[in-house]
């Protein structure tokens, strides 16, 4: 998605390094080797081994021109030298490839088991939240990903796990839309409560916080930072991180943004998009899973 845009943001050129953290099926990763051939390197990796043997197979024809580990990349800035690269890309969220396969139980629109985990090394699965995370757990989470019927929802989970347990995709989509019906709503009522659900099996928010400072080690002064998101609380992560680093000051943790309290420094990199860059039409109709990217950009200083 937004493959046109990153493309035009990062610049990829002849002899350069580039790293891609969330590979996924290597669309990404193989444009940034083609733009950046015959010497262009790539540091990439997915947390998901199904979408590294993808992109092992699509990459064979740059093979000897890039690095490739199943990782997330939150903990690759211990793969990949400090200050090495020229570039770097995080496209966030799940793929079409993972919502696409049932058995992997990321989707609402198919039967599959609870699962939504992007890697099998993941200690929780869906189902075992839903079946034994607190009312007031479950409540949270859903509120947290803006979910305006967060506690009925959970209400509704908890009643009918005490009757039998939760297994499957359409079991809880069922049981969230006998409480919540669609009524005409543009979104399905399951929208938000499985991408909450995705978001805390996966510990979404402290990688992506972990792994944006992680990548930007990675960079050289004048690279570029590349991020797609998905959906507004990653996107205000990435926002809030990225405006952070274009400032001239620190704040003390804790404390308020008052010009009293602010410590003077340099700032780390320029903001390249102030708004985010959004699909186009064209590919909004060639790709309707792509409406919710949006594509933030920076360099570092």
């Amino acid at each position: 998605m937004l493959l046109a845009e990153t493309l035009a943001a990062l610049r990829p050129r002849d002899g350069a390094s580039y790293f891609d953290g969330t590979c996924g099926g290597a669309g990404h990763s193989a444009a940034i080797l083609e733009a950046s051939s015959p010497t262009g390197r790539l540091y990439a990796c997915d947390q998901d081994p199904s979408a590294i043997a993808a992109a092992a197979e699509r990459l064979q024809a740059y093979a000897g021109r890039f690095e490739l580990r199943q990782m997330n990349f939150a903990a690759a800035a211990d793969w990949v030298p400090a200050g090495s690269c020229a570039g770097a890309l995080l496209d966030l969220g799940v793929s079409s490839h993972q919502l696409d396969t049932a058995a992997r139980g990321f989707s609402f629109q198919q039967d599959g088991p609870l699962d939504m985990r992007m890697s099998p090394d993941n200690p929780v699965t869906a189902a075992q939240v839903v079946n034994e995370w607190p009312v007031e757990e479950l409540a949270r989470i859903f509120w947290e990903n803006g979910e305006r019927d967060a506690r009925r929802i959970a209400r509704a989970i908890e009643r009918e796990r005490k009757m039998r347990k939760f297994e499957t995709t359409k079991q809880l989509a069922a049981c969230i839309a006998r409480e919540c019906p669609r009524h005409g709503r543009k979104a399905d009522p399951a929208t938000k409560p499985f991408q909450a659900l995705r978001i805390t099996v996966n510990d979404e928010t402290v990688v992506l916080q972990r792994g944006l400072a992680g990548v930007l080690q990675m960079l050289a002064p004048g690279s570029v930072f590349a991020v797609i998101t998905f959906h507004s609380g990653e996107d205000r992560i990435v926002k809030d991180f990225m405006r952070n680093e274009a400032r001239d000051y620190d704040v003390p943790a804790g404390e308020e943004d008052l010009p009293h309290v602010r410590i003077p420094r340099p700032p780390r990199a320029q903001l390249v998009t102030r708004k985010p860059i959004l699909p186009t039409e064209e590919e909004l109709a060639a790709n309707p899973r792509s409406r919710s990217a949006q594509l933030r950009v920076i360099t570092k200083l």
